[in-house]
């Protein structure tokens, strides 16, 4: 028995098929790039995002052979509106990074109600006002798994699960439902939302596929990839280090104690539902992670390749002093400081080239650790290793750093996104491939574990950190 996912990231589209022993094959790929028309906004195609799902569904089926369920795995919170009775979608998607709608979260505060421009809330209310001004029309609303699911089925399912409802802003603080005052103040017909439904579930068929498999999987990306990595008992935590950076603790069957955000930074979140029961987690993120690596590439020049990093950094054996604050787009948790900006600081004239592309590798790995202790800190545990994904995790200089900043062992996870197991694990549990997550999580085999190998200087990356905050006062002022 075998499971087809549908993993739907920020630039690509990818499928494959998981066989009961964890193992992925027939792998396929289509690049959806979203569009940015102009500064703050980011936009995605719905229709070439569903085209592409179909496409390398179908190929991967092809290649891989029968699969008994499927399940996705997404882009938390960007947003997509479309026509009921058509389903086509009514204008441009707007992705999780477009910060259009800050404006309007400031405001609403007046009506009591605290937002994030992140959050589908306010996208979803533009999107409205544009369409459907007087609404009146069928529209339907959902995140890229609700668009996922209802293309695979053929129109028949409108769902998200309560990963991605948890992220929406639309929610109750428990997940129980939709919150009718933010419906209210945003003038959002209930008719639009998608029915909340567990993470690992039957779903319905798949019909727009060959057999029409059933789905029975659905989950943001970072908690799919919390379970693929087998974080699925409390106190064990996986961070992903791609474009940005997120690490997830999962946490119990008990909502953590703070409604929005802990006193060290992080936010609850749904691990997953499943059963109707629901496990929680936390959630810390990093703005700027592999983004720093791209930096040195595309705009200073000092790369050719991302990849060449690992081997540049590691022709010195230190940074010589030199640190790098990765804040390019302003500092995630712990400091939620949207005026920090990138510094370099500890220049000499003996810095070149390849201290500086360490101390990029390093700060992103100092990153990590701020994560791991805000983690530790609001979820009052002590996290044993870590365990990490993403593209990132490539870097051996990189992974080492990681492993000296948070002065504890490093799981490398076998497979780069593990978005794909876990989507895999919820789909399949649900029909019978693995009996619960305590079996799938004894699947986890890293590739290799990075033991510490020295301890860095904690305080002076603080200072370098300190350095870096409130550059832009007006937008440090700002908290969502």
């Amino acid at each position: 028995m075998s499971v087809l996912v549908v993993d739907a990231g920020t630039s690509s589209v990818r499928a494959a098929v998981v066989r009961p022993d964890g193992t992925v094959d027939a792998v396929h790929r289509r690049t959806v790039v979203p569009s940015t028309p102009m500064d703050g906004f980011v936009e995605l195609d719905a229709r070439a995002l569903a085209d592409a799902a179909l496409d390398v569904a179908r190929r991967s089926m092809a290649e891989g052979g029968q699969v008994h369920a499927v399940g996705i795995a997404n882009q938390r919170a960007s947003t997509i509106v479309w026509d009921r009775a058509t389903g086509e979608p009514v204008g441009p998607g707007i992705g999780w990074q477009d910060l259009r709608t800050a404006a309007m979260c400031l405001m609403l505060r007046a009506d009591g109600v605290r937002l994030a421009p992140n959050a589908s809330a306010t996208k979803l209310a533009v999107l409205l006002d544009i369409a459907d001004p007087g609404r009146e029309r069928d529209l339907c609303f959902g995140t890229v798994d609700t668009w996922l699911a209802w293309t695979l089925s053929g129109g028949a399912l409108h769902v998200t699960d309560a990963t991605n409802a948890g992220v929406t802003g639309l929610v109750l603080p428990d997940c129980s439902g939709w919150d009718a005052k933010v419906l209210e103040v945003l003038n959002i017909p209930p008719s639009v939302l998608p029915r909340i439904v567990d993470s690992s579930g039957i779903l319905g068929p798949a019909l727009a596929l060959d057999c029409a498999p059933p789905i029975a999987g659905l989950a943001g990306d970072q908690q799919a990839s919390l379970v693929g990595q087998g974080c699925t008992r409390p106190g064990l935590a996986k961070a992903t280090f791609g474009t940005g950076g997120m690490l997830d603790l999962c946490a119990g069957p008990t909502r953590p104690p703070f409604p929005v955000r802990g006193e060290a930074g992080c936010f609850p979140i749904v691990a997953w539902r499943r059963g109707g029961v629901d496990t929680w987690g936390i959630e810390a993120v990093m703005l700027s992670a592999g983004t720093a690596v791209e930096w040195l590439r595309d705009d200073m020049g000092m790369l050719a390749t991302a990849e060449e990093s690992d081997a540049v950094a590691a022709s010195v054996p230190n940074s010589g002093g030199v640190w790098f604050v990765p804040a390019l787009v302003g500092l995630g948790t712990p400091h939620w400081d949207f005026g920090a900006r990138g510094t370099l600081v500890g220049l000499t004239r003996g810095s070149g080239r390849a201290q500086v592309v360490r101390a990029v590798l390093e700060g992103v790995a100092h990153r990590g650790a701020d994560l791991l202790e805000a983690a530790e800190a609001d979820g009052g545990v002590t996290i044993p290793s870590l365990r990490v994904d993403g593209g990132m995790t490539a870097n051996a200089t990189f992974v080492q750093a990681l492993a000296d900043a948070c002065q504890r062992p490093v799981e490398v996870s076998p497979v780069t996104g593990a978005t794909t197991l876990g989507a895999a694990y919820l789909a399949g549990i649900a029909v019978g491939v693995w009996g619960d997550e305590d079996e799938t999580a004894s699947l986890w085999a890293p590739r290799c574990t990075i033991e510490p190998r020295r301890k860095p200087d904690r305080d002076r990356w603080r200072q370098a950190v300190a350095r870096a905050t409130g550059t832009v006062p007006e937008l440090s002022a700002v908290q969502f």
